[in-house]
């Protein structure tokens, strides 16, 4: 036999989920306020029938007082059980439906009552003030209970108070109204109780499926989560609400963006002004994996809707991974010049054996001279008219690279650069990247060439680039320098789209200028401006480990770019 399930044990308090809470909250404030309401309209309503009964039995009182047989009955006849006076108000009590109608002499003695017996006895309640001709009002305990009472003074013809009247209304009577309408308040109250209801039930409904009828306990559990992922997660997360306003920004989204807390509630517009980063965030350009550039970091971005009309983006941070990546470029590169030039010095070998073995010495001197000394010259050309090591050294091996590409590399005549550089390693990324570029470019076609010129004027350095190539056509001459764009296939590390964007921005960080126009002859000529790139002459930068001993750091491949027209 199965075991016996454990009974379940009751549980007292409020029900877990958001809608039940809030349907009960809603129902409890519901009957609350009509309970209140009811409680309100009956205090006055009972206030009310009293007044009204007192007025009432006032006016039959003054009634009463004005038939002239009570006042000469009182004046002329003995106060009898058959008298005119009791007569003529106990037909009065009947025609108004009063509970009594007293009339008095001066001397407080009954000469009218409901129980005959009682006439020519005294009253029992004080009727002094309506004796001395003031009019009453008021609800007293008498003889038949207690009732609405109103009491006038009693004049003869002469205008002389020679009694007083006293009328009754049964304060029963007044009950039973109260009492009678109460169960039509109670119909209303429970009307609106009901419509209260239902719009609680109704809004509960539309609060439970907005909730995924959770308790209120796994919504606290879901924002404390939330913010732990936020703000542990090493990817930038941007929430914008349906009005594309920020509306939330993690740590990481805080650290690559550059912005802070008051940003929220602006628009990307207002918080990163305008851009490709601006662009992807605001939804303006579709896709996933969006390359964009803010300050000097590279990120990818992807941006995703939400329900309620807004979105969610997210950052990560390419730019290590970008370095590596065309560093790899550049290596791979190098490596490939490395093979190229191990095939043609070993056919360079076999010519130079052949020569020894043939006993022609003298051509054998003449070959191995001409070989040295192409290196040699175009080293001591460079050297020669650009003084930093570092862009040295790349234009040195860019040379090399070019010539196994079958492209002639040429340093212009006009160059000139001083070792005065403040960021060499800027202007190496620049050149790096254009460089590369233009050897994408005319590789392949007859007679390529690529220039490269560098002149200074003041403590302005203008680079020049140019090329053989096809060229740039008018319309596309902005759009290349826009992050993502990108002609060539991307490599194995990732997307293009990233060089040009980052030359630009590294001539726009310190003041300059990036542009790209046709060269003359054709192909394209690429012009970058830096106007405070060198430092004053008595301010030269001293430089240490390889750029003092003139030689190329192993880094300077990782210079090179990738991004082409």
């Amino acid at each position: 036999m199965s075991p016996t399930p454990p009974a379940r044990r009751l549980r007292l308090g409020l029900p877990r989920r958001v809608f039940s809470q809030v349907l009960l909250m809603q129902v409890a404030i519901a009957a609350g306020v009509a309970v209140l309401a009811t409680g309100l309209f009956l205090a006055p309503l009972s206030k009310q029938l009293d007044q009204e009964a007192m007025r009432r039995a006032l006016a039959i009182a003054e009634t009463t007082a004005q038939d002239p047989q009570i006042a000469e009955g009182v004046r002329t006849t003995p106060p009898t059980r058959n008298g005119p006076v009791q007569q003529e108000a106990e037909r009065i009590r009947r025609a108004t439906r009063a509970e009594y109608i007293v009339v008095l002499d001066r001397n407080w003695v009954r000469w009218s009552h409901p129980t005959a017996s009682e006439v020519g006895r005294r009253v029992s309640t004080d009727p002094t003030d309506a004796l001395a001709g003031r009019e009453v009002m008021g609800i007293d305990k008498g003889t038949l209970g207690r009732s609405a009472r109103g009491k006038v003074p009693l004049y003869d013809a002469d205008h002389r108070i020679v009694g007083a009247v006293s009328v009754g209304i049964a304060y029963d009577s007044v009950r039973a109204r109260l009492i009678s309408a109460i169960p039509g308040l109670f119909a209303y109250a429970g009307g609106a109780l009901a419509v209260g209801a239902l719009a609680a039930w109704l809004i509960s409904r539309r609060v439970q499926r907005q909730t995924r009828d959770l308790a209120f306990s796994d919504i606290s559990a879901l924002l404390a989560e939330r913010e732990a992922m936020l703000h542990g997660i090493r990817e930038g997360v941007v929430a914008l609400d349906r009005g594309g306003r920020i509306r939330l920004l993690n740590d990481e989204a805080r650290r690559l963006l550059g912005i802070g807390d008051e940003a929220v509630g602006q628009t990307p517009d207002e918080a990163l002004g305008e851009g490709r980063t601006t662009d992807v965030l605001a939804g303006r350009v579709p896709g996933t994996d969006l390359l964009t550039v803010r300050g000097q970091r590279v990120l990818v971005a992807n941006r995703m809707p939400t329900d309620d009309g807004g979105a969610v983006a997210t950052l990560r941070d390419r730019t290590e991974l970008e370095q590596l990546g065309r560093e790899l470029d550049s290596t791979r590169g190098l490596i490939d010049a490395l093979r190229a030039q191990d095939h043609e010095h070993a056919n360079r070998m076999h010519t130079l054996l052949g020569l020894l073995e043939l006993e022609m010495y003298d051509d054998a001197v003449e070959f191995v001279g001409e070989v040295v000394g192409d290196h040699r010259v175009t080293a001591e050309q460079v050297t020669e008219r650009i003084q930093d090591p570092l862009l040295a050294a790349l234009l040195v091996g860019k040379a090399t690279v070019a010539a196994e590409r079958g492209v002639a590399l040429w340093v212009s005549e006009d160059t000139r650069l001083p070792h005065r550089l403040i960021d060499p390693r800027g202007l190496v990324t620049v050149v790096g990247n254009l460089v590369d570029n233009a050897l994408d470019a005319v590789a392949g076609t007859p007679h390529a060439r690529v220039e490269v010129e560098l002149r200074t004027k003041g403590r302005a350095v203008v680079l020049r680039v140019r090329d053989t190539g096809p060229g740039i056509p008018a319309d596309q001459r902005e759009l290349i320098f826009t992050e993502g764009w990108s002609t060539k296939k991307p490599p194995a590390h990732g997307k293009r789209g990233i060089g040009l964007s980052l030359v630009r921005r590294l001539a726009e960080r310190q003041g300059g200028s990036a542009a790209v126009g046709a060269a003359d002859g054709g192909g394209a000529e690429f012009t970058v401006v830096l106007p405070e790139a060198l430092t004053e002459p008595e301010l030269r930068p001293a430089l240490t480990g390889a750029a003092d001993s003139g030689t190329a750091p192993a880094n300077v491949p990782a210079t090179a770019g990738e991004e082409t027209r």
